[in-house]
């Protein structure tokens, strides 16, 4: 049985100050689907989201989103006044309809609920993860959108978050975009890992490292199953811009010894 789709973009474009923030990009992403995004600082992956979300509009090609598509968003992070008193539960509390009892429901579903009535401040950045995860949830998404969910969190939390992605996906059947600054890294149970710099440079399943004894020792045995290594496969080579390098033409000489 075909997977719903979800969304999809074709041929998008995007400049912005007159700089080419994303050329050419087409990728599609169906319901129960985990589709990795990653790419270098400056690479687009966060203005992909943004014209994925709607929140920017292309310079040219098309983004499809299903009718009444619910998407749950996950920021890459949250800027908060030190001094904002601003609890967890207040914060959950702000997306609208929610009620006291689906806050609590939310972040038990993410292992997070000791912290209901903590200051945003003072939670460690795992919880911070979990909570913002919470805060997607209470959309019921369709489409769990998550912006660099990990940055922050050490390797056992990574798996510990990755973990959890998986099971709601598997629980929910939601699609699950993901954006990392991980180029190597990624999630085992990713269906698909893109690699953007600007454009598609490469796409593909991940490799699993279950069987590399370094990676094992090094991470150990749970990682090992958990994580997985994306191998790249360029044909092409960026300048610091991000711009595709264009391979020089050799100019035969009097000293050349080859034809």
């Amino acid at each position: 049985m075909r997977s719903l789709a979800l969304l999809r973009a074709e041929h998008v474009n995007l400049s912005l100050s007159e700089q080419k923030v994303l050329i050419d990009v087409s990728l599609q992403l169906a319901a129960g689907e985990i589709v990795t995004i990653v790419g270098p600082n400056g690479s687009g992956k966060t203005s992909l989201v943004r014209v994925l979300l709607g929140l920017l509009t292309p310079s040219s090609g098309s983004v499809w989103r299903a009718p009444q598509l619910r998407i749950g968003y996950m920021p890459q992070k949250l800027e908060m006044h030190a001094t904002l008193p601003l609890s967890v539960l207040r914060f959950l509390r702000l997306v609208p309809g929610v009620s006291h009892a689906d806050v609590i429901a939310a972040l038990t579903e993410v292992g997070a609920a000791k912290v209901l009535n903590s200051p945003l401040q003072r939670i460690s950045g795992g919880e911070l993860q979990r909570v913002l995860l919470a805060r997607a949830l209470l959309r019921k998404p369709q489409l769990l959108v998550l912006d660099e969910p990990v940055q922050g969190v050490d390797v056992n939390g990574q798996l510990e978050l990755y973990n959890l992605i998986g099971q709601l996906r598997d629980r929910y059947g939601c699609g699950v975009l993901m954006i990392s600054h991980d180029l190597h890294l990624v999630m085992r149970s990713t269906d698909r890992v893109i690699c953007l710099n600007r454009h598609i440079c490469c796409s593909g399943h991940p490799e699993q490292v279950s069987g590399d004894p370094a990676f094992v020792e090094m991470f150990g045995a749970r990682a090992a199953s958990d994580l997985a290594v994306y191998h790249h496969d360029h044909d092409h080579k960026h300048d610091l811009h991000g711009c595709v390098l264009t391979p020089k033409t050799h100019q035969h000489g009097p000293d050349c010894t080859h034809a």
